[in-house]
């Protein structure tokens, strides 16, 4: 008879995303040995191999593909249940597993998480960081509770619920702030020189479409990874980027930096706090969004 155990699957499922038994494991919060181990098990309970390893890389085997969609399947029923079980707690009590986006992490938790700690002193909350389409598979398949992006988030199992509107600015080097003449027209040609975030990233898909009078062509692509990094280049006169308003604060504190506001009506990009439209956790929901909305209002108070 075969035993399946939850375990199991939940390690399966994470290595099926990862390709990487390492990353894997770390995701797991087990080591490498331990989630090879209960692997291994796995595969001789079923019968079958379910990755074909060697030189480096790690795949699914066919038969593995076929069981995928179906564990992913039991795995969010499981994680349902569990939110059912605990419907009769508190809001924010006991685990919330919330994922957020690159773009706002660094800016918004800073003032979310110490708000959330005092208010909500049993609340066990796992942060994960990452790019839109990643956080709307992990949420609407149960892997978190519920992600803060910026519209749209193209999912239809999840329902998207407005917390505030974040209009964009443009950082350049402090010695070309005088000459630009602010506020910044968008067909300005000091967005030629736009440098761009990493594809994956919304803010990219954002500052093409703000940008639109401008040749995509002239603008620099350095594949950066975070608004930091982009930041610290403008700082160096490498060019000019796009930052949202929650970025701000940290922005003027860079050197040889100006932050420099749009011509109205501004462009902006709409935050949102997303959740599987089948989660029972409502009074979560209304609880985090009301702290997101006050970590807001604090956030933009220092800027």
């Amino acid at each position: 008879m075969i035993r399946l155990t939850i375990r199991q699957m939940q390690y399966f499922e994470r290595l099926a995303e990862t390709l990487h038994f390492g990353r894997a494991a770390t995701s797991c919060g087990v080591t490498q040995p331990a989630l090879s181990a209960q692997i291994s098990e796995m595969e001789a309970q079923l019968g079958f191999k379910l990755f074909e390893r060697g030189s480096g890389a790690v795949r699914l085997t066919a038969e593995a593909h076929t069981l995928l969609p179906r564990v992913v399947r039991i795995l969010s029923e499981i994680r349902e249940l569990e939110g059912e079980a605990r419907r009769e707690r508190k809001a924010l009590e006991g685990r919330f597993r919330l994922g957020v986006i690159p773009t706002i992490a660094p800016y918004l938790l800073p003032e979310l998480l110490p708000l959330l700690k005092q208010r909500f002193p049993k609340l066990r909350l796992e942060v994960r960081e990452a790019v839109t389409e990643t956080l709307a598979e992990d949420t609407a398949t149960g892997r978190l509770d519920a992600m803060i992006a910026a519209r749209p988030i193209n999912d239809n199992r999840l329902l998207p619920e407005a917390l505030f509107d974040d209009p964009f600015y443009l950082a350049v080097p402090s010695e070309d702030a005088e000459r630009l003449a602010p506020p910044v027209a968008q067909e300005s040609m000091a967005l030629e020189r736009l440098m761009l975030l990493e594809d994956g990233h919304c803010m990219r898909g954002q500052a093409l479409e703000i940008c639109g009078k401008v040749k995509p062509v002239t603008m620099e692509t350095f594949g950066a990874t975070s608004l930091t990094t982009l930041l610290h280049m403008v700082s160096h006169g490498m060019g000019v980027t796009l930052i949202p308003q929650m970025a701000r604060a940290s922005a003027k504190l860079l050197p040889s930096v100006s932050v420099l506001p749009f011509l109205a009506p501004g462009p902006s990009r709409s935050i949102c706090l997303a959740g599987r439209k089948s989660n029972p956790r409502k009074a979560d929901f209304a609880a985090l969004h009301e702290a997101i909305l006050q970590a807001h209002t604090a956030l933009l108070a220092r800027g």
